[in-house]
């Protein structure tokens, strides 16, 4: 075992002997391609991202201004405890700051978590064809992974809480799903709650939440102030379009805040990405407008795949996941010498599946003639 690991890391054996063994139980994030290599690898000038469901209208007017007046100060550290921007989304939110933890992206609070919470001994529950970032950060402390199928693509919380032992600690709900789009209502999600040990810490990632249109999507929030053990992922990534400045932030009773941000890193959040959250967070109109456009693209595109064959899932967030019935990776592939880049479903398990982020008008048509040439449909 020890020599595989070694030829895996391609380093010395005796430095994967080193290494802590649960290391090795992680497989490493694949991120969607960027554009520019891309670009570098086909020679191609024009190429457009449909692959990371960032906001297609790019970040809030009032965020870049924000930037260019900070600008000038980066030469000092950040305020450590993000004071400004917890007291913004406290108000926003209608919370007390104590109820926030700022993080480097929201997927470090799930690394800070894990961190805290999870030992070789503990289980965590997580859902099959989800976001990958949940296994991650278990596997990096060691802790036992359990993986409940979904049930038509949707989370099964009914079967998630009969997997719950004595040694579970944290279960992690991904609502709307990545990559499914798909969500769990407030109704499912009472009876799921009512079956969990006080003990145990549910995860609710909602970094979708402002493209959702369900009305039954559930309240988390009152969990939380309930004093249950709930931490509600959000983040600046998506419809505030600041994912390159990598602000997400956690909200649960001061408690479990207190102990989660006892293994934070000081100075995690840079000091443009505070400001420039903040100001996001105040300009509701791009928010208004970056909904619409969801709204309309996501109209566009099922009616368009519809036309053409497929049917996406019904998608609460701000992409599509398609069944394409072919080799999703080959079709990938074949998206990037058309300039488009999408995401296979091979890494969520879904070979025959691609995930489509939602674009604008222009980029959702560019996408449909692409695949239309990809899947040889133009004279059809």
């Amino acid at each position: 075992m020890k020599e595989s690991r070694a030829k895996e890391l391609k380093a010395p054996k005796e430095l994967a002997e080193l290494a802590r063994p649960s290391i090795f139980q992680i497989k490493p994030y694949v991120p969607g391609k960027p554009i520019e290599e891309v670009q570098r690898e086909l020679g191609l000038a024009d190429v457009i991202k449909l692959a990371s469901n960032e906001n297609p209208l790019g970040p809030a007017p009032a965020a870049i201004e924000a930037l260019k007046e900070h600008a000038p100060g980066v030469s000092l550290y950040p305020d450590g405890a993000s004071f400004a921007l917890r007291k913004a989304l406290a108000a926003h939110l209608g919370i007390d700051p104590e109820f926030l933890i700022i993080g480097n992206g929201s997927d470090e609070i799930l690394k800070l978590l894990a961190e805290a919470f999870l030992s070789p001994q503990d289980e965590a529950i997580i859902s099959s064809t989800t976001f990958g970032e949940y296994a991650y950060a278990s596997h990096l402390m060691g802790a036992r992974i359990v993986t409940v199928p979904t049930r038509e693509y949707t989370y099964d919380l009914e079967a998630m809480a009969q997997a719950v032992t004595p040694k579970t600690r944290i279960i992690f709900v991904c609502n709307p799903n990545n990559p499914t789009g798909t969500y769990v209502n407030g109704n499912a999600v009472e009876m799921f709650m009512r079956r969990i040990p006080e003990e145990v810490i549910v995860i609710f990632d909602e970094a979708y939440y402002e493209y959702v249109e369900a009305e039954d999507f559930p309240a988390t929030l009152e969990y939380v102030k309930e004093g249950r053990n709930v931490l509600v992922l959000r983040t600046f990534s998506k419809i505030y379009g600041l994912a390159g400045l990598r602000v997400g932030y956690g909200i649960g009773r001061p408690e479990l805040i207190d102990l989660i941000s006892r293994v934070r890193e000081p100075f995690n959040v840079n000091l443009l990405a505070q400001k420039a959250a903040v100001a996001a967070l105040g300009d509701a109109g791009h928010v208004r407008r970056s909904r619409e456009t969801n709204h309309a693209g996501k109209q566009f595109l099922s009616q368009r795949l519809a036309d053409m064959g497929f049917n996406p899932l019904p998608s609460q967030a701000n992409f599509l996941f398609v069944d394409v019935r072919t080799d999703a990776q080959q079709l990938f592939k074949a998206m990037l010498k058309q300039g488009v880049i999408v995401r296979s479903g091979e890494i969520f398990g879904e070979p025959a599946f691609i995930r489509v982020t939602i674009g604008a008008p222009p980029q959702n048509e560019r996408f449909i003639q692409a695949l239309t040439v990809c899947l040889g449909k133009e004279n059809e």
